[in-house]
C-alpha cells in the first residue's frame, strides 16, 4: 500500500510548572483541524501518542503520565482586554479520547510565554525589560487568566533562581492571577462554587461507604476528602497509593458519585469519558515527611497536607488548577480544606505535596451568603524544551 508523506505541524514542546506538552497556535494547525471535532482529536491523539495499549506512548510526544500527556492550542484573543485564547486537552494514554472540559494550570505559566515568542502578543504591548502582562482566555472554563512573564532585552527570560518542587531546574517566576476561578459549571449548579450549597457534604458512594467531602468549583471541580477517613495519613507518595489497584478503583467510584452530585454527569458511568474533571484529594494536618526528591518537609514550613490524583492515578507534585481549588477552599471557614490548614480566615496557605511545597494564596469574601473568590495567586515556572514541527502519519485525518 502508498503511503504519503508524514504531515509537518509547527509546534513547540514546552514545561510549565510541574508539567510538559505540545503547543500550537491555532492557525499552524492543518486547516482540517481548525476547528473542534474528531479530526482534530484524530490530530492531536497521534501527535501525543495515544491510543496505547501498552501505556508507554513510545510513537508520540507524550510521556505516558497524565502530566506529560497534554496539548495545547493559543490563537489570537476574539475577546476585548484579552491577548489570546488558550484552549487545554488533556489526552488519554489507553484510550481514544481527549478531555476538553477543565484547565491545566501547569501549563497556563507557558501560555504567556509561548504566546509573546509566537507573535500573538501585539508587541506594543511587549516590553524590552521588565515583564510582560498577557491577559489569557481560558476557553474550556471561560475563565481569565493574567501571566507575568519576565522579559529581558525584549525575549522571554527563561533562566532564573525560582525553584519548584517537582521541577529539577531553577528557572524565571511566572506569576499567575486566576481571576474569579470559580468554575462555572454545568446543569443546574452553573455558577455555584460550592454546587450544593454546602462546604462540607456528606458523599454516599454504592459499595464503599459515606465520606465527609468539600466539593467545590475553583480553578477545577475537586472533591476533598480527609486522609484519615480514607486509611491514610496524608503523606503518601505515588507508590503508595499507584501500586494499589484496589485504592484506585475506590478513588474513582468516590469521584464519580462526587461528579454525580456537583452536577457534572447525570450517572456514575459517564465519569469514565470525563477523565480530567472533578478532581479528587485527600488533606491531612501538617505533619513531617519525605518528599519523593529525598526532602525533608517540616510541620512547621507547611499549612496542611494535601495529595491529589489526576487521570486515575496520584499525581507526582500538585496539578496547577488543583492548587487553586487548595487555596481557595482554604480561603473559607468550614471546608475540609480549611479545618485541615487550622481553621480561621486566612489569604493564602502553603501545602505539602508528594514532590515538596507550594504557596498559593487567594481572596474571598462572603457577599449575601455567597463565597466568592475574586482572584487566587500562584507562582510557576515555564520553559520551551524543543520547537520546530511535530510529524504526524498523513493519513490520520483521512482515517477520523
Amino acid at each position: 500500500m502508498t503511503r504519503l508523506p508524514q504531515l509537518r505541524v509547527p509546534a513547540t514542546y514546552m514545561r510549565g510548572g510541574t508539567s510538559k506538552g505540545v503547543f500550537f497556535r491555532l492557525q499552524d494547525l492543518p486547516e482540517q483541524a481548525q476547528e473542534p471535532g474528531a479530526l482534530r482529536d484524530a490530530l492531536l491523539l497521534r501527535v501525543i501518542g495515544s491510543p496505547d495499549p501498552y501505556g508507554k506512548q513510545i510513537d508520540g510526544m507524550g510521556g505516558a503520565t497524565s502530566s506529560t500527556s497534554k496539548v495545547v492550542i493559543v490563537s489570537p484573543s476574539l475577546r476585548a482586554d484579552h491577548d489570546v485564547d488558550y484552549l487545554f486537552g488533556q489526552v488519554s494514554i489507553d484510550t481514544a479520547f481527549v478531555d476538553w472540559s477543565g484547565n491545566c494550570g501547569n501549563l497556563s505559566a507557558a501560555v504567556g510565554s509561548f504566546a509573546i515568542a509566537g507573535g500573538l502578543v501585539d508587541p506594543a504591548g511587549v516590553p524590552l525589560e521588565g515583564h510582560c502582562t498577557v491577559r489569557i482566555w481560558q476557553a474550556n472554563i471561560g475563565k481569565t487568566i493574567v501571566a507575568h512573564v519576565p522579559m529581558k532585552g525584549g525575549q522571554v527570560q527563561e533562566s532564573g533562581d525560582f525553584e519548584l518542587d517537582g521541577v529539577t531546574f531553577p528557572a524565571a517566576e511566572v506569576q499567575l492571577e486566576f481571576l474569579d476561578p470559580a468554575d462555572e459549571g454545568e446543569g443546574d449548579s452553573a455558577g455555584a462554587m460550592f454546587p450544593t450549597g454546602n462546604v462540607v457534604d456528606t458523599l454516599d458512594v454504592p459499595g464503599v461507604g459515606s465520606f465527609r467531602v468539600t466539593m467545590i468549583n475553583a480553578g477545577i471541580p475537586t472533591i476533598f476528602l480527609n486522609a484519615e477517613d480514607l486509611g491514610y495519613s496524608g503523606s503518601e507518595l505515588q507508590e503508595d497509593i499507584n501500586g494499589d489497584p484496589a485504592a484506585l478503583t475506590r478513588f474513582e467510584l468516590i469521584r464519580a458519585s462526587g461528579a454525580v452530585r456537583m452536577g457534572l454527569i447525570d450517572h456514575p458511568a459517564e465519569a469514565a469519558r470525563r477523565q480530567h474533571t472533578p478532581k479528587i484529594a485527600f488533606v491531612a494536618p501538617p505533619a513531617p515527611y519525605r518528599a519523593s526528591s529525598g526532602k525533608e518537609v517540616a510541620a512547621s514550613d507547611i499549612d496542611l497536607r494535601v495529595r491529589a490524583l489526576s487521570m486515575g492515578k496520584l499525581h507526582h507534585a500538585m496539578m496547577g488548577t488543583a492548587a487553586v481549588a487548595i487555596g481557595t477552599a482554604a480561603a473559607i471557614p468550614g471546608t475540609l480544606v480549611n479545618i485541615a490548614a487550622g481553621g480561621g480566615e486566612r489569604q493564602a496557605v502553603r501545602f505539602g505535596h508528594p514532590s515538596g511545597t507550594l504557596r498559593v494564596g487567594a481572596e474571598a469574601q462572603l457577599n449575601d451568603g455567597q463565597w466568592r473568590v475574586s482572584k487566587a495567586i500562584m507562582s510557576r515556572s515555564a520553559r520551551i524544551l524543543m520547537e520546530g514541527n511535530v510529524r504526524v502519519p498523513a493519513e490520520t485525518l483521512d482515517s477520523a
